[in-house]
């Protein structure tokens, strides 16, 4: 059973193992840019720590980590594209998986929709894995956003009311 829970400092750790085995899948499987080396750095992971921002899926240790963070994203506000609605949303980053169990998007993205109904996340145009996911999961692709640096995203939105 899975369940989830706001990350805390003490398992920084752990936290930080999953996203190096996620960065090491993505560049294995065509994604080696996204995330590079070292993305997430140690500060913006303990910000999401501290944020309240962070969680892990957990089952008899973390199985997955996320950021679910509510409120509007700077980084939404312009799209080369349309959002589904302009309803105020939840933003889901840094999706990453030990990689031990299936299905942990799904895990992410029910937990999320209990608590905010209307959701945005991008992805990076060679992450295909998570195109997919994204798309079976029932998000619509919406358009292209910019990262703070300008680099692009493809960015989706699923409501559920």
């Amino acid at each position: 059973m899975i369940t989830v829970k706001k990350a805390q400092p003490s398992q920084y750790g752990e936290i930080e193992e999953i996203y190096a085995r996620a960065r090491s899948y993505m560049r294995e499987n065509g994604n080696a840019t996204q995330w590079g080396s070292v993305y997430p750095p140690r500060e913006v992971i303990l910000s999401d720590i501290e944020s309240g921002n962070l969680y892990v899926l957990f089952s008899d240790r973390i199985e997955g980590v996320f950021a679910f963070v509510p409120g509007e994203d700077p980084t939404y506000r312009i799209i080369e594209g349309e959002w589904q609605n302009a309803l105020e949303y939840c933003a889901v980053h840094r999706v990453a998986s030990a990689g031990r169990i299936k299905g942990m998007l799904k895990a992410v993205m029910d937990y999320c929709f209990t608590r905010c109904p209307n959701i945005k996340i991008d992805t990076h145009e060679n992450n295909v894995i998570m195109q997919h996911q994204l798309e079976k999961y029932g998000f619509k692709r919406c358009g292209i956003i910019r990262l703070e640096n300008g680099e692009p995203r493809i960015a989706y939105q699923m409501t559920k009311e």
